[in-house]
């Protein structure tokens, strides 16, 4: 494993990354706007799961913001990987990275079984009437993604 992290470490993207003034800062901004897209969008739906704007319907809001972490998504991904190139030994090694794994990990378990489960009925709801699921899915969820945001910035040190 350590071979192939060294492997990735070196390559020459990953070189040209590093020795560039401009390519981390421009994918550290395109990874920031990432996680604002899909976070963003995340907790404004997960605050309608907890009884927020109850005059938007759930269906609707979910049609509109999903989307968007979707699209987050797209740029958080291949950003985090190049981020994590130029320097895959010492991240791989570090007990916050590892945490921000699993916490992202569990945030993607935490959505599919919304989606999969919960969300299915969600054309029943009434204004006010969010089952205990889907508010225990939305807490899980501002969680997991706080956690995660901490873990990014605690990297940086």
């Amino acid at each position: 494993m350590v071979g192939m992290l060294q492997g990735l470490e070196n390559s020459a993207l990953a070189e040209a990354i590093r020795q560039s003034a401009w390519l981390y800062p421009i994918l550290e901004i395109i990874h920031i706007a990432g996680i604002v897209v899909l976070v963003g969008a995340a907790f404004l739906f997960d605050l309608r799961l907890l009884g927020f704007s109850r005059n938007l319907p759930v269906k609707a809001l979910a049609g509109h913001l999903l989307p968007w972490s979707r699209r987050g998504l797209l740029l958080i991904i291949p950003s985090g990987v190049l981020l994590f190139s130029t320097n895959a030994v010492s991240l791989a090694a570090d007990p916050v990275f590892l945490v921000k794994m699993i916490l992202l990990a569990s945030g993607g378990v935490n959505a599919g079984l919304f989606h999969r489960y919960v969300f299915r009925s969600a054309a029943l709801w009434t204004a006010g009437q969010t089952p205990l699921a889907a508010k225990a899915a939305a807490v899980c969820s501002i969680a997991v993604w706080l956690a995660v945001i901490s873990c990014g910035r605690l990297l940086a040190y």
